[in-house]
């Protein structure tokens, strides 16, 4: 029986000897086969599950290193599952991906492997299996195959072989009764086909101490088909023998379990294991493998070698107004690491909204392209306010991917352009990333490392867990730097001012799911912080937006109900009272509904 397994699921719970474990399954694979690894962090029931997140980086980083070091066949794609029992994830992952083996870090019998029981991942899988105890699978030494039938006699023959690593294989075949010569003819066979098999034992009783006998005459692991027959009637497919040979033995062990058992007329179909959550843990879950850090983004020459790999361009747009204090250092130090020094970035851009002081000024004697945002598609009106720019921006920025970074920071670092592009770079799931960062906050003169984000932590993220809590895992909706596809960007409307980041949070969620959005620490922030009248008319707009949203999820009318008007409060040495001003967010429709920029892009498109 010919098995090719050209698509592997391998599974690790810890980080230990990932080189062997690769090799190993790299001995299981054609050379144009597919290696996916799956890293597996199990939370404690009685934890939240984002208490994972700083296991799913280390996972991440491991993951990173093994992919650039190992000269095994490696799919790119790597995922790290966090959950209470992340074995779930895989064998849901396997019904949807058509994988031909899953490899899966055995803990043994009596414990859990990722939160699941043996008797799951047996039972479950929709591909053939392999249960694997131990770790030193480089070694080159005698394996022992000990099988009952012949159910899973080619994948359990294909295991001692790579276990082996070119050493010799004894078969030690149970049986009920005396071997029939058919039976004999078989293992014949079986040997002359397999040079490897050198010795051929059968038995029929004392099974565990015959087993255990002949592996300690030199052999370095023993290799075990799981029952079959009898498993299928008892829904036990882990038999007293494996229990009693691992509890025995401090060998390497390796179960197998065929899919499509040979020797059998009768196969039933398989359970599909379905995962069901609920929301809390859902966001904990993605909180843990979705939250980033800046650092593991740090080698641009990794992200320019992704980048060159997938063929995108990177677009940065500098939304400013009046912003001449710190306009000139965001743009030498984005230019010079990621322009100058490595072509990560293929445009900076400043889009002004009138500045009146010389903003526009420096942006050009820097050499990068300007442009006043009431100029960009004059024939569709223009509005104040940042997300006005931003939305325009998307007509002139010519990138697949846009990143976004305000002018006003004063301690800019390149990590706040590739902490979140270098998720989009290298994970293909992902549409659209946030930027997260520690706040400080100027009291009476002196910086506190803490206190900024007031509106974040009074307005945004309260009515996010009210009401949209499926987002109540991103620690700053309301951040500046983000990045995103322009293929999502473009489909998501956008308002004009101070609602666009919630809007956006919100809109894209709703298209591309949870899945779909990351976020990434980038450390620390220093910028010009409002005054309280500033952010309260910054709340006023925010809370339009989220009722707005909400009358459509929802289906309620509040806003056309609702005063747009603002009274501030007017707390001055010479005055004292309220001024009245409008606050109300404009929105812009999806970019591609725009005829001038599908236009452009048909253009792009025959120019490409």
């Amino acid at each position: 029986m010919t098995l090719i397994h050209r698509k592997v699921l391998l599974t690790l719970s810890d980080t230990t000897h990932l080189e062997a474990w690769l090799n190993l399954a790299a001995h299981l694979v054609p050379e144009d086969g597919e290696i996916h690894v799956r890293g597996l962090v199990t939370v404690p029931e009685e934890l939240s599950l984002s208490e994972g997140a700083n296991m799913a980086r280390q996972w991440r980083e491991a993951l990173d290193m093994l992919a650039q070091n190992s000269s095994a066949v490696f799919a790119d794609r790597h995922h790290t599952y966090v959950d209470y029992k992340p074995i779930q994830h895989v064998l849901k992952e396997i019904t949807t991906a058509s994988f031909d083996l899953l490899i899966v870090q055995w803990a043994g019998p009596a414990e859990l492997t990722g939160g699941g029981s043996t008797n799951d991942i047996l039972d479950s899988a929709s591909c053939d299996v392999i249960l694997l105890h131990g770790y030193q699978f480089d070694v080159v030494g005698p394996v022992l195959l000990s099988l009952r039938g012949g159910p899973n006699l080619t994948l359990g023959t294909r295991v001692a072989k790579a276990l082996a690593n070119g050493s010799t294989i004894t078969l030690f075949h149970a049986v009920d009764r005396k071997l029939t010569t058919p039976e004999l003819a078989n293992l014949e066979v079986t040997m002359r086909d397999e040079p490897q098999i050198t010795r051929t034992i059968a038995t029929s009783k004392g099974l565990v101490e015959g087993i255990l006998s002949e592996a300690t005459t030199g052999h370095k692991a023993i290799v075990l088909g799981a029952g079959f027959r009898e498993s299928i009637k008892r829904r036990n497919p882990l038999s007293p023998v494996i229990k009693r040979v691992f509890e025995q033995t401090q060998m390497p062990i390796a179960i197998v379990r065929a899919y499509n058992p040979e020797d059998l007329e009768f196969h039933p179909p398989r359970k599909r294991t379905i995962v069901t959550n609920d929301l809390s843990t859902r966001v904990d879950r993605w909180f843990a493998e979705n939250t980033f850090d800046s650092g593991e983004f740090a080698d641009l020459n990794a992200l320019m070698a992704l980048k060159e790999k997938h063929g995108v361009t990177i677009s940065v747009g500098l939304p400013a107004l009046n912003e001449e204090k710190t306009v000139g250092k965001v743009i030498k130090t984005l230019k010079s690491a990621l322009m100058n020094s490595i072509p990560l970035v293929d445009e900076i851009v400043l889009i002004d909204s009138n500045s009146t002081d010389n903003t526009v000024a420096i942006a050009e004697s820097l050499g990068i392209p300007v442009y006043k945002h009431p100029d960009i598609l004059p024939e569709v009106g223009s509005y104040r306010g940042k997300g006005e720019a931003l939305w325009k921006s998307l007509h002139v920025l010519k990138g697949d991917i846009i990143a976004w970074v305000d002018t006003d920071i004063t301690n800019i670092h390149p990590r706040f352009i590739y902490g979140i592009i270098g998720p989009l770079l290298k994970y293909p799931r992902l549409q659209y990333v946030k930027g997260y960062y520690q706040r400080p906050i100027k009291v009476n003169g002196k910086l506190q490392a803490y206190g900024g984000g007031r509106v974040t932590e009074l307005v945004a993220r309260p009515m996010l867990n009210l009401f949209y809590p499926e987002l109540s895992g991103i620690i700053q909706p309301l951040s500046g730097e983000y990045a995103g596809r322009r293929t999502a960007l473009e489909q998501v409307p956008f308002f004009t001012g101070y609602g666009v980041e919630t809007a956006l949070l919100i809109d894209l969620h709703q298209r591309f799911g949870l899945e779909g959005l990351a976020q990434t620490d980038l450390e620390v922030r220093v910028h010009h912080n409002q005054p309280l009248v500033g952010l309260s008319k910054m709340s006023f707009a925010i809370l339009q937006v989220f009722i707005d949203r909400i009358e459509k999820r929802y289906g309620t009318q509040l806003l056309e109900m609702a005063n747009r008007s603002m009274k501030l409060i007017v707390h001055e040495p010479d005055r004292f009272g309220l001024e009245i001003q409008d606050i109300t967010d404009i929105e812009r429709p999806p970019m591609i509904s725009v005829p001038a920029y599908a236009e452009r892009l048909v253009e792009a498109t025959v120019t490409d």
